[in-house]
């Protein structure tokens, strides 16, 4: 195997044998097959595209499935198996429909690909379609461009499939991965000028996927508004739900309404709290742990079942492996997979766990500062700014991860000076998302707002401070210090890259799949950095003011 999506790919090169995220060999290889056949799905869905062909079930099928294959959301060969059938299925559908329009077939051996029924022989044939066979066959610039376009993808597609499952789509997204599938799939079909523009359009089209996702969320659950969340918990049974998505915890607080069972929130769930139509369940009680990278220390004490909706999947322990339930495009080998909508068994097992046998209070913190939040107070901060009493902004945000480099984050926002206000967004605040930072006339020095999902938020938000002080974005008194981890971050770095911004610190180290001529581009053109030490990237980020 060769696999090196995630920010914590070992020796920062390369998966090899087994993945630093637990993920085996022969899925990873399931993983690679998946893609490859996705491929001649996405060329057939290019000529089905103009023939009035009804494509909605299997667009959506296709953002699913490229999502299953990111970091830390499928380990389950059997169901990486069920995906090659659907996706194969599909593309036969689409073959025979094309036909009887009398539309060409094109023309691909992923078209016509017949997977072996044995596992041995499908091992080969996912090995011969592998990035490690790909890495020995094609120009060095055109493999890490190729497979950096194929991460932005995956990111792209999970966007997508969050913004589906609440009724909002954009043929434009799904024309873009039908593409991009494509290009990958016939890398030597483009040179490397080509592959650069590849990727600063799928910054583009991410940056309509986030705001379909935006429109998505707010249309159904209403703008987020600032909400105090309770880190401790009530005496009662408990469910706790992690994840991103915000469908599913809407269907899980309507199945345990007045059922006498409170629901928590983990991970990159916390932001759902200051949604209006959910903070209506009231039920839906408080916040429960960390991030995704603790889960193995903070699951085996929570006394109830957990459910989780999407990626951030950590191989579970077995104290808690047999109440852990999983959904949508999420699994892992024997633990329960909820098909469909109905959450009755995470309830029913709710009911026989103990839940909290006490009241606890462990204190709270402050959620729901989106991009309408935040602008309703852009008097007070522009203001505020105009008065020297905020000197600079820093969205620091992204992923968090394992990895002990993580904390520099924690220390970047500690150490800023008590006149500057730090944006965050997405698990990586979860190493200091509880400290208080006190406020700056009654605005709160530290503005959670949302997933990274939710990173539409901040751009938004960093557009309309720039109009309302008359200066471009490049030239606010702002510095995004950004960790990344997965796909959908990079994704999102691709979209900054789109808009122009420059000056982003990116750590704790860069993506292993940015070659050398690339990196120098990015430093050249857009002057990002690896962040360093605290202190001294603080006084680097400073000094821009003076």
């Amino acid at each position: 195997m060769l696999c090196l999506q995630c920010e914590e790919t070992a020796k920062g090169q390369g998966c090899v044998k087994l993945g630093v995220c637990g993920k085996p060999p022969e899925v990873a290889y399931l993983q690679d097959l998946l893609v490859y056949v996705l491929g001649g799905l996405a060329l057939c869905l290019q000529e089905a595209r103009e023939t009035g062909i009804d494509l909605n079930q299997i667009n959506a099928f296709l953002c699913e499935a490229l999502f299953s294959t990111k970091t830390n959301v499928n380990f389950d060969k059997e169901r990486m198996r069920e995906y090659l059938k659907r996706t194969i299925d599909y593309r036969d559908e689409l073959k025979w429909r094309l036909s009887e329009k009398s539309r060409t077939v094109p023309s691909h051996e992923a078209v016509d690909f017949v997977p072996a029924q044995d596992e041995g022989t499908l091992l080969e044939q996912a090995k011969r379609v592998s990035p490690e066979t790909r890495k020995e066959v094609l120009d060095p610039e055109v493999f890490y461009l190729s497979y950096t376009l194929l991460v932005a993808l995956k990111g792209i597609a999970a966007y997508a499939y969050h913004a589906q499952r609440l009724g909002k789509e954009d043929q434009a997204i799904y024309d873009f991965l039908y593409k991009g599938l494509a290009a990958y799939l016939e890398p030597q079909k483009v040179d490397v000028a080509s592959w650069l523009g590849l990727l600063l359009e799928a910054g583009k089209v991410n940056l309509r996927t986030m705001e379909l996702l935006d429109e998505a969320n707010t249309s159904a659950y209403g703008h987020p508004k600032p909400t105090v969340v309770p880190l401790g918990h009530k005496a009662g049974k408990a469910v706790l739900i992690s994840g991103h998505d915000l469908r599913d915890l809407e269907l899980l607080l309507r199945q345990t309404a007045d059922k006498g069972v409170y629901v928590y929130t983990h991970g990159e769930m916390l932001p759902a709290h200051g949604y209006p139509k959910l903070k209506e369940f009231g039920h839906l009680y408080g916040h429960y742990g960390t991030s995704w990278a603790n889960q193995q220390k903070e699951f085996p004490l929570f006394p109830g079942p957990i459910l989780m909706t999407t990626n951030c999947l950590v191989p579970p322990k077995e104290d808690y492996k047999g109440r852990l339930f999983t959904c949508g495009p999420v699994g892992y080998p024997g633990v329960k997979h909820v098909r469909g909508e109905d959450f009755s068994e995470v309830i029913k097992t709710a009911f026989e766990l103990p839940g909290f046998d006490t009241e606890e209070e462990k204190g709270q913190v402050m959620v729901g500062f989106a991009r309408n939040a935040v602008m309703e107070l852009a008097d007070k901060v522009l203001d505020a700014v105009r008065e020297g009493k905020i000197r600079h902004f820093f969205l620091v945000g992204g992923c968090d991860g394992r990895k002990k480099e993580r904390d520099y984050y924690r220390e970047f926002v500690l150490r800023a000076p008590k006149d500057t206000v730090v944006l965050t967004l997405a698990c990586g605040k979860f190493r200091f998302f509880a400290e208080d930072l006190g406020t700056i006339e009654g605005i709160p020095r530290i503005l959670d707002m949302g997933q990274c999902n939710d990173a539409y938020s901040a751009i938004k938000v960093a557009q309309a401070l720039a109009d309302a002080l008359g200066v471009e974005v490049n030239q606010l008194p702002l510095t995004l210090v950004v960790s990344w981890y997965e796909q959908k971050a990079l994704a999102i770095l691709l979209t900054l890259l789109y808009l122009g911004i420059k000056g982003i610190m990116i750590g704790p180290s860069l993506p292993a799949f940015l070659t050398p001529k690339v990196l120098e581009l990015l430093r050249r053109d857009y002057d990002i950095r690896t962040v360093t030490d605290p202190l001294k990237d603080l006084a680097q980020a400073l000094s821009r003011e003076s």
